[in-house]
């Protein structure tokens, strides 16, 4: 059998699993590759000079994607060849029916890694019935603020962490039908059957971020079973905000094949596991500069005195998914004060231990959550930061 992302030569021996529609749980015969997807093979068509474009935006909740196809004729270069569409907005939360339509704004173009060729992905923001930015489009705010600074070249490179379920989105993937595993301490960048699951679902993802031109940096499994990590980055200005959710859309699109849920929920599991958070990094080009730590300690300081501001952007409601989250535990820091360490990882913001022996680099906000809204947040970043 041919799969859709890696050539593996032991694909071919492994059996696949019938699906109940009614329980959503495996029947017949299963194996450790249980949640293996098939290729499509209608995607083998030729399609001709048209191109099959893929349009991506945020939704009302601001913190799930959605997205819907288009054809086109013509050879695409640029944002700028492509049209503007709309969606009905009563449907994702975004409009009432009597004036449901939104438009669609192209702003960035992705490779499509599940229809290759030259099809493509496009990002979009929200624009509403005035031909205004919509009231969920945080990107357009971002980008105005990213511009005003952009003399000063703000990097940012963002941890996203998230936990895999099975198809019912309500049991974790490759935990025990019934209880829990192992405590925590073996996952953590594990290897084995054992210590990790959902390992085809990671290299997949990677592979199609690569290929899209999302500037994914790396990958690696969390502390939690089931819970894994990709960073994306460094990305300069607002590109950061794009490439994270385009690798969403893309990781949650990987896992659809595999016939597993994506959680972005910052604590998924209550209990003594760890959350799941979206740690960013951050830096200007006077702190990569010789001398930099003093830069460093000064956005530290200006970020001690809108903790309470920041909180209320790093997560989709205001803090209130947060506070699950950031309880002082399971390298955490208490929603409720700010607090920066070198290599501690228990508070707000960390200074690695390499910048500070450096004397420049970068340093790392550990309060946002996994899903945030990081044109949310890196707004709120550069705002306390740069524009002060």
């Amino acid at each position: 059998m041919n799969k859709p992302y890696l050539n593996t030569p032991n694909f071919d021996n492994y059996l696949y699993v019938m699906k109940s529609p009614r329980a959503g749980r495996t029947t017949g015969i299963t194996m450790a590759t249980e949640l293996d997807g098939l290729k499509n093979p209608f995607l083998d068509l030729p399609q001709g000079e048209a191109i099959q474009a893929y349009y991506i935006w945020i939704d009302g909740s601001r913190q799930n994607v959605r997205g819907k196809t288009r054809t086109l004729y013509n050879k695409v270069t640029s944002v700028k060849d492509l049209p503007k569409w709309n969606f009905d907005g009563s449907s994702t939360k975004q409009s009432d029916g009597t004036n449901s339509d939104v438009y669609l704004q192209p702003v960035a173009i992705f490779k499509d890694p599940f229809r290759r060729g030259n099809n493509i992905l496009v990002l979009c923001e929200t624009i509403d019935a005035e031909n205004k930015p919509h009231r969920t489009n945080s990107r357009h705010e971002c980008n105005k603020n990213m511009e005003k600074c952009k003399n000063q070249h703000p990097w940012f490179g963002i941890e996203q962490e998230y936990t895999l379920f099975d198809s019912t989105g309500k049991h974790p993937y490759g935990w025990p039908e019934n209880g829990f595993p192992a405590p925590q301490g073996p996952y953590y960048c594990g290897v084995g059957a054992d210590r990790v699951t959902g390992r085809k679902i990671v290299e997949a993802h990677y592979r199609a971020c690569l290929y899209a031109g999302v500037k994914i940096a790396g990958s690696n499994a969390e502390v939690m079973p089931s819970q894994w990590e990709y960073q994306i980055g460094p990305c300069e200005g607002i590109t950061m905000g794009d490439h994270l959710w385009v690798s969403r859309y893309i990781l949650i699109r990987v896992a659809e094949e595999f016939d597993v849920v994506v959680s972005f929920d910052p604590k998924p599991i209550p209990g003594d596991w760890n959350g799941a958070g979206c740690h960013t990094n951050i830096s200007t080009e006077d702190m990569r500069k010789e001398g930099g730590m003093k830069h460093i300690l000064k956005a530290i300081e200006l970020f001690s005195k809108k903790h309470k501001e920041h909180i209320a952007e790093y997560d989709p409601f205001q803090g209130m998914d947060n506070a699950r989250r950031l309880t002082g535990d399971h390298e955490t820091a208490s929603i409720h004060e700010f607090t920066h360490g070198v290599a501690n990882r228990a508070c707000s913001v960390r200074i690695p231990r390499a910048v500070q022996e450096a004397g420049c680099g970068y340093f790392e906000d550990r309060r946002p959550s996994s899903n945030c809204d990081p044109y949310s947040v890196t707004n709120r970043i550069v705002k306390t930061m740069c524009l002060n």
